[in-house]
């Protein structure tokens, strides 16, 4: 099962058929998934569900669905446990971006933390989930994929928020500042946390 955000509101991706409550299911193979997306963004329906019989082509058949966008971010600890912020959007949000010609993910993610946010010497520990969530650039809906590593550094600088990027704040937070902070970010976002 997998899960693809339009906002906060999740598209599910599943082999079972439940009884509709506060969803609906459609078939992946002949999902409309415009009229998907509009339905999230303008009803109160909180949840689609497609579904497909072969969970192993789930994710593959909907990704086919729309243009992808391929992005690395960082859930970066400071020696201090804290974890790396950024604010963007009125949101509280991970560092990430897009990938750059023949780069490998990993150096993507790192790349993009430091340029998000100042923060060098980072090393990634280990690979974290995978996040889809649906985006309109341009007037077309796209699905980014973010590939996520927990990452550490003992870096102590200057922390610098990429404004050219839309990013107005970076901080480290601790335990109950990143809770606060969870609050106003996304669902995707709480899922890495």
């Amino acid at each position: 099962m997998f899960k693809v955000f339009v906002n906060d509101k999740p598209i599910t991706l599943t082999t079972k058929v439940e009884q509709e409550t506060n969803f609906k299911n459609y078939l992946l193979n002949t999902v409309h998934i415009g009229k998907v997306i509009k339905d999230l963004n303008t009803t109160s329906l909180k949840e689609v569900r497609l579904i497909h019989k072969d969970k192993d082509k789930l994710l593959k058949k909907f990704l086919k669905k729309l243009p992808n966008v391929v992005a690395g971010g960082g859930k970066v600890f400071n020696e201090r446990g804290e974890i790396l912020f950024i604010y963007r959007n009125d949101k509280w949000d991970l560092p990430k971006g897009k990938i750059e010609g023949n780069e490998s993910i990993e150096n993507t993610a790192i790349r993009e933390v430091t340029e998000e946010t100042g923060v060098n010497g980072l090393k990634i520990v280990k690979p974290l989930e995978t996040t889809y969530h649906i985006f309109k650039r341009n007037g077309k809906h796209r699905i980014k994929v973010t590939y996520w590593f927990e990452m550490k550094t003992n870096f102590d600088g200057q922390l610098y928020a990429q404004e050219g990027e839309g990013i107005t704040k970076v901080e480290w937070l601790n335990k109950e500042q990143t809770a606060e902070a969870l609050e106003n970010s996304y669902a995707n976002i709480r899922g890495l946390i």
